[in-house]
């Protein structure tokens, strides 16, 4: 749960002497080893708040690469934050001010356009908001579930822990619960953050929902309500990459792909295009075709530009003894494995496979129909669009 700061924690903190004491200790070590001396020499700088310091230089190493520079946040609040990257990627959607009734310590505020507006209940995040995004940014102390402004669009980050902070799926657990967000901004413009594992059968109020990655990994999905909703798309996939351009696929794109036989390359389509279940479009839109219709390999002759793919050396009817076979003649000693639609452990599968080659190879296990099947290949960064 990490260290619960108070309000005076926070006025020292923005003070002259919080200020000072954290850019004297910010060279600390912070490592398991250095604890003792760390606390210590932080004790002697800042007696009283001394706690609140070690955290918030902790909390900003973690932060450095996704935040506020000279930030204050919470332990929780910084899990939960989202990456400049996709916070902005969020915000042009909105075409003018928004209100983000549950804005904690600013990541996802201060992004929206300029005059958008912000609220929480909890003080001490508001205080650490303000810090965050100096004195422009109109905030103001408010529950979720109770409107405070009008004629703007909302935008929503509910909590996704329990009483005890362990992390929960359900949304009726959510704080606040997601029908009630959407019960109480019925007549607006709604966007409510979640994460990309919820099931979003249990929000049939939602006209969209749009599924994001950032470099590789699915970072978030965003239900849109009414006018922030694209029209005639259900679902949406965006793709977000630090060092290249972002791209999208949606619902309303072809989805005409066949079901073929293993080609010169595989590809495992981007985590949010899978979760957002819109492989077949994904396929169609570069020529690929499936392997099988429930599973999320595609294959064909030229993979998509700017993706790591996989091309395919051999391919066969899997068993632990035909692979173990096949890694043999092919040198194989480091190996990559990828599993989809088959119930196979790969950290138990490695040492049963005995390699002891020179070369390195992916080797991806799945089925088609019933039959289990292997592909032995070799990855590659294709080039950029």
């Amino acid at each position: 749960m990490g260290y619960a700061f108070s309000l005076d924690d926070v006025a020292y903190l923005r003070s002259d002497a919080g200020r000072a004491a954290l850019s004297s200790l910010a060279d600390l070590p912070l490592t398991p080893a250095s604890r003792l001396d760390d606390v210590k020499l932080t004790k002697q700088v800042s007696p009283t708040h001394f706690a609140a310091v070690l955290e918030t230089l902790l909390l900003r190493r973690k932060a450095s690469k996704v935040l506020f520079r000279d930030g204050l946040f919470t332990s929780e609040a910084l899990q939960q934050a989202t990456p400049h990257q996709v916070a902005a990627h969020r915000a042009r959607r909105f075409s003018g001010p928004a209100h983000d009734v549950t804005c904690s310590i600013g990541a996802d505020l201060g992004a929206l356009p300029e005059g958008s507006i912000g609220s929480d209940l909890d003080p001490v995040r508001l205080a650490m908001a303000r810090h965050n995004l100096g004195d422009g940014v109109p905030l103001v102390r408010a529950d979720a579930l109770r409107p405070v402004s009008r004629g703007v669009p909302v935008i929503a980050d509910p909590a996704r822990r329990d009483a005890t902070g362990r992390r929960t799926w359900r949304p009726a657990d959510f704080a606040p619960p997601l029908d009630e967000l959407a019960d109480a901004y019925a007549g607006r413009d709604l966007a409510v953050k979640c994460a990309p594992g919820v099931d979003f059968a249990v929000a049939p109020w939602a006209d969209e929902v749009e599924l994001v990655s950032l470099d590789g990994q699915v970072r978030e999905a965003c239900l849109w309500t009414r006018g922030l909703a694209t029209p005639g798309v259900s679902r949406r996939a965006t793709v977000l990459r630090s060092d290249g351009p972002e791209w999208t696929i949606t619902s309303a794109d072809p989805d005409d792909c066949p079901v073929g036989e293993p080609d010169e390359w595989l590809v495992d389509p981007d985590g949010a295009v899978v979760r957002a279940g819109l492989v077949r479009h994904y396929a169609a839109r570069h020529g690929l075709a499936q392997l099988d219709e429930r599973i999320a390999y595609l294959t064909g002759p030229t993979p998509p530009p700017g993706v790591r793919a996989f091309r395919v050396v051999e391919h066969g009817h899997y068993s632990e003894k035909t692979l173990r076979s096949v890694l043999r003649a092919h040198d194989v000693g480091r190996l990559e494995i990828l599993v989809r639609g088959l119930d196979v452990d790969p950290n138990a599968l490695r040492p049963r496979l005995k390699l002891s080659g020179s070369g390195e190879a992916t080797v991806a296990l799945t089925r088609v129909g019933r039959r289990p099947i292997y592909l032995l290949a070799h990855a590659e960064r294709t080039g950029k669009s």
